[in-house]
């Protein structure tokens, strides 16, 4: 058996402390051997989970010190991902670069074109791929339970009137705003469940004076098949909607609340796959067809699958889980709908366009 993949985890903020970290722990294959952060009491937390990891002040610090540390997450903000990533894949290390993986389509094709002259190894971090009711659906529209997808409705709603403002609501330029945060999850899955998206319109909105971006939006995808997405957030909804209504020729599918995996870590439980991301079953869905109300079961949802998936890349060669393409195919999209919703009207993505490839 080969030793372990060592990663060094750059952030131990929300995404760095209580996604990637217990994931990579729950992963076989891959350890955490080092962590960047300069905060105390994220340090003091990440101690108190790690006795025999060593922590560093700068990812330039902990490369240098350490040539073990093959694979690079970056947790950061996320006008930093170019930065930090060019560095590492300069280095020949692996990086994984969480959502979105950069705040434009400009800067993601730059962080690509550095990993295509490296030694480095490029992933972005969309998780939510493999949400357990996100898979239910894409099973439903493989197996044809719902006959032809006319419209896909994915709302990500939030009620956070009272958390504190962090890097995440400064200026749309910096990276923040809602529609890169919850949007890059929504588009990601609505591109991997229709394919690309030949039309984009948008509207954001900022309720919250404390932000600097927005902090709610929809977003319409015409698809190439026909089918449309509207897409939708809002971090101050004190009455979520539906987290989905897909809607086919031979009925549609309803789904309230989100996965319940974020729950889990965020109770610090560590993950464990065929476990954390089973719903019960007062949480499932259903599919309806009038008066007929058929329940489905919430397939079980493994965000493991990403770090598994990883491992078995650099191990094995097998495909990523997530390339930087396809980051780039939500980067694009996103780009469209903001510039949508500045000139208020319909975008169309050119054949040339990431995002669109046939």
């Amino acid at each position: 058996m080969s030793r372990p993949l060592r990663a060094l985890v750059v952030g131990y903020g929300f995404a760095g402390g209580w996604i990637h970290d217990p994931l990579i722990r729950a992963t076989p294959g891959i350890e955490i051997g080092g962590i960047v952060t300069t905060d105390p009491e994220r340090r003091a937390l990440a101690m108190q989970r790690h006795g025999d990891v060593e922590f560093f002040d700068d990812v330039d610090t902990a490369l240098a010190a350490d040539a073990d540390l093959e694979v690079v997450v970056l947790a950061v903000p996320n006008h930093l991902h170019l930065e930090l990533a060019t560095r590492a894949l300069q280095l020949g290390r692996t990086v994984v670069v969480d959502k979105p993986v950069a705040p434009t389509a400009a800067e993601a094709r730059e962080i690509a074109a550095h990993a295509e002259r490296s030694d480095g190894t490029l992933a972005v971090f969309h998780n939510r791929r493999w949400d357990g009711d996100f898979l239910t659906v894409a099973d439903l529209v493989r197996n044809g339970d719902l006959g032809t997808i006319r419209r896909f409705e994915s709302r990500f709603d939030r009620w956070t009137p009272d958390s504190p403002p962090n890097w995440r609501d400064g200026d749309a330029v910096a990276g923040g705003g809602v529609m890169l945060d919850l949007g890059s999850h929504l588009v990601d899955q609505a591109l991997q469940l229709l394919g690309p998206a030949r039309t984009v319109y948008a509207e954001l909105g900022r309720s919250d004076p404390r932000r600097q971006s927005d902090d709610h939006f929809f977003i319409a995808l015409g698809h190439e098949t026909g089918a449309v997405s509207h897409l939708f957030g809002d971090a101050l909804e004190g009455s979520p909607a539906l987290r989905f209504h897909v809607s086919g020729s031979s009925g549609a599918y309803v789904k309230n609340g989100k996965d319940i995996q974020e729950e889990r870590l965020l109770a610090d439980e560590l993950p464990v796959p065929g476990h954390s991301g089973v719903e019960p079953r007062e949480r499932w869905g259903e599919i309806r067809r009038g008066d007929d109300v058929e329940p489905v079961t919430t397939l079980a949802g493994d965000w493991t699958r990403f770090y598994a998936g990883l491992v078995a890349h650099l191990r094995d060669g097998a495909p990523l889980p997530v390339t930087v393409h396809e980051a780039i195919d939500v980067a694009t999209v996103l780009d469209a709908a903001r510039r949508s919703a500045q000139e208020r009207m319909v975008v169309t993505l050119e054949l040339s366009d990431a995002g669109v490839r046939p």
